[in-house]
């Protein structure tokens, strides 16, 4: 006799996930599924895992450990088969999660004058004005205490050579790469969810190991 094979659960899950506070975190917003039945498949994209609540902090880790059994709770004959990584960050935020054009604007503002500053700080510490006017003289043959065209010409120059260093001018991009800015700030993020990744795994096996040794003890 043929054995019937084993219906298999393909679950992949998300590294990291916004909700906003109060909404219940379902499979199918951590986690891409296949299955072998369409409607299978659709039950476990609706299966609810948690609905964070405000001891829950903002930053939850979902691990693959804790999916399994709810959806063999579900689907009791079904074998679940991993693909990639096996936890996903989940940051509850308040409201649509989008940041208010005030404070958009005032970030904005900081960011221009401190480069602002920075710059005129650098160019005040290299001399940068004598060497313009010394490029000037060489160049035409006489003196100019205020070279304003050359410096016009200069201070376009660094901001054209920022927005192409940077890949971007306001939401236009010159290619499909990613900015410098972007991969520091992905490589950041990265670092920042191993360590939030390892920072709540110990304390979950903590909390567990606190409940075996308080059944033990009961």
């Amino acid at each position: 006799m043929s054995q019937t094979p084993t219906p298999m659960v393909y679950v992949r899950l998300r590294s990291r996930i916004h909700i906003q506070r109060g909404r219940a975190v379902k499979l199918g917003d951590i986690a891409h599924v296949l299955t072998s039945s369409e409607e299978q498949e659709d039950g476990l994209l609706e299966l609810e895992l948690l609905r964070p609540g405000p001891e829950d902090g903002n930053l939850i880790l979902i691990d693959i450990l804790q999916i399994i059994p709810r959806i063999r709770q579900i689907l009791p004959e079904v074998s679940v088969e991993l693909m990639g990584s096996g936890h996903t960050l989940v940051e509850v935020v308040a409201g649509n999660g989008q940041p208010s054009k005030s404070l958009f604007i005032l970030v904005w503002l900081l960011l221009f004058f401190g480069s602002a500053l920075t710059i005129m700080n650098f160019h005040a510490d290299v001399n940068m004005q004598e060497v313009q006017i010394r490029i000037v003289e060489m160049l035409t043959g006489h003196r100019d205490e205020h070279p304003y065209l050359f410096q016009v010409a200069y201070s376009i120059g660094i901001g054209f050579g920022m927005a192409v260093f940077f890949n971007h001018l306001f939401k236009k991009k010159w290619n499909e790469e990613p900015t410098p800015l972007e991969v520091e700030m992905f490589l950041y993020q990265q670092n920042v969810d191993k360590y939030v990744v390892i920072e709540e795994s110990e304390r979950m096996h903590e909390q567990e190991r606190r409940e075996m040794n308080a059944d033990e003890r009961s």
